[in-house]
């Protein structure tokens, strides 16, 4: 345990160089090219966490002064993601589930029932995540197992059946994402896609990127919408002039800055995945595999940055007005990139349909959100999570957009109220 703990406190940008690096040479790659590769994926990966931290850094605050402008007053904070994280790594089911998943990832592969090698080892704590819910729920660290277990296929599965998508809108070919707060919500974000083309008027509006650069020339380039966006975030923020204009800026360095990053992680990923085809097309003919990545590699697309932009206020507005909902939007309204990735792609980049889309599942994940909250609180506490200043009672929507390991968990809860 301390061993995997040591290893995991390095973190993404450097646990995965290594990773890439010996699968490099697994693959029969030079060790040279292997370094080459896993140190620019690393630096692609710090490069993306670096923009998505300058925009947490102006959107937080901002969100901050939109709850006491107009009077937010819900008492459930929402402090990010790494309460999800510290949820999952205080257990101590933790090796056991890193080696399950491993084992279950060759099988599937072996057996043909996944075509997704998943290498995010870093974001295993998703898997592990389940399996902290359940465990907290039936006090049994084999149910919590289990339950990591069957998060893991039915995510690998998912990531299997989204990829080709996947790769043709971002330009990713042998690349899946089997990211759970992300993919787990790919069949719905699809399914409402196909409910729109069902209906008249709204089948027919359509703004994409090139549509919006068309119409409006350079307001629709990404640069000049994130200024705009941003401003627009500033002014509800009440802000002062100049640091509407200062949020403005920042933004559109975001839309701008973000794509090249994954370009460069991308660098080091195509040789890997070109010499992957070719190890496996040698050993295993007819054999197709995927790489599993973070979903961070999607979060470059101006129109996944635009949407999450404009559905920063649309969440407030949403936890303000939805009844039953106690969870207040913060820290994890930077990670709205990741949430957006669906309702983009299921859309095929179409703004208007992602925000419809995109509203549907901000509701659900809020309503998640709550009902959770007064388990993430407890286990948050017995992890000595540390709470912000006041906060009785802490959630995230990160904890909310945990679809399938929610799921999961409550129908654990049906069983244990059965027997």
């Amino acid at each position: 345990m301390s061993v995997l703990q040591y290893i995991l406190d390095l973190g993404s940008s450097v646990v995965m160089p290594l990773i890439i690096t010996i699968l490099g040479l697994v693959l029969g790659q030079k060790f040279s090219k292997a370094f080459r590769s896993g140190m620019t994926i690393g630096i692609g990966f710090i490069g993306i966490n670096l923009v998505i931290g300058l925009m947490g850094d102006f959107v937080s605050p901002a969100a901050q002064a939109m709850t006491q402008r107009f009077g937010m007053n819900l008492s459930v904070i929402d402090v990010g993601w790494p309460v999800s994280a510290s949820i999952a790594f205080g257990t101590q089911i933790v090796p056991f589930v890193f080696l399950v998943c491993f084992v279950l990832n060759i099988i599937m592969l072996a057996a043909n029932t996944t075509k997704t090698l998943n290498i995010d080892i870093w974001n295993y704590w998703h898997f592990i995540l389940t399996g902290a819910l359940v465990q907290f729920l039936t006090g049994s660290m084999i149910a919590g197992v289990i339950a990591s277990g069957i998060t893991f296929i039915i995510i690998m599965k998912l990531a299997d059946y989204s990829a080709p998508r996947v790769q043709e809108y971002f330009g990713l070919p042998g690349v899946s994402l089997p990211h759970t707060e992300t993919v787990s919500w790919a069949p719905i974000c699809i399914l409402m896609d196909k409910v729109y083309d069902k209906i008249p008027g709204i089948n027919k509006i359509h703004f994409d990127g090139e549509t919006i650069q068309k119409r409006f020339g350079i307001i629709g380039e990404p640069m000049v919408l994130g200024l705009i966006l941003g401003a627009g975030l500033g002014a509800l923020a009440g802000y002062e002039p100049n640091k509407i204009v200062t949020l403005g800026v920042n933004m559109a360095a975001v839309m701008f800055i973000l794509p090249r990053m994954v370009r460069i992680l991308m660098e080091g990923l195509m040789p890997l995945s070109e010499d992957a085809k070719k190890f496996l097309a040698k050993k295993f003919p007819g054999k197709e595999v995927n790489i599993g990545m973070d979903a961070a590699i999607a979060t470059g697309s101006p129109m996944v940055i635009s949407a999450a932009l404009i559905m920063i206020p649309v969440t407030l507005l949403l936890a303000v007005i939805l009844p039953g909902n106690r969870v207040l939007p913060l820290v994890d309204l930077a990670t709205l990139p990741f949430f957006m990735i669906w309702p983009v792609v299921a859309s095929k980049g179409n703004l208007f349909r992602s925000l419809i889309t995109g509203t549907l599942m901000m509701i659900a994940i809020l309503y998640i959100a709550t009902n959770l909250a007064g388990t993430a609180t407890l286990i948050a506490q017995s992890t000595d999570f540390t709470f912000p200043a006041g906060a009785k009672a802490i959630s995230s929507l990160d904890t909310g957009a945990h679809l399938v390991p929610y799921i999961i968990y409550k129908i654990a809860e049906f069983f244990q109220m059965l027997f």
